[in-house]
């Protein structure tokens, strides 16, 4: 069997076919590491039994290379390549500065 050609070989992806990315809004609740802010992520779920909505929490890490956000601020955040053990996002955009 010969090797793979230029005409059966698999194309590489356009960057309009690939999977858009992730991205969620968050408070940032630390920014004291250099260059990763703390991200809480609140969403409400329906107790599957009692049928009542519940607030559940997820803090999530995020990469800020310039350090634009501060502590409280809102954020929107997507999802990336793993930069370290628990760093897999990073900040897209401030939506609004904290009141303080």
């Amino acid at each position: 069997m010969s090797p793979p050609t230029a005409d059966t070989a698999q194309p590489s992806t356009p960057e309009s076919v690939r999977e858009p990315v992730r991205t969620i809004e968050g408070l940032v609740v630390s920014d004291k590491m250099q260059k990763t802010i703390v991200v809480d992520i609140e969403r409400v779920e329906c107790h599957p039994k009692y049928k009542k909505y519940i607030r559940r929490h997820t803090r999530l890490k995020a990469h800020d290379e310039e350090g634009k956000a501060k502590e409280g601020d809102r954020v929107r955040i997507a999802q990336t390549r793993p930069i370290s053990k628990t760093k897999n996002w990073r900040l897209v955009e401030v939506i609004s500065r904290s009141g303080a």
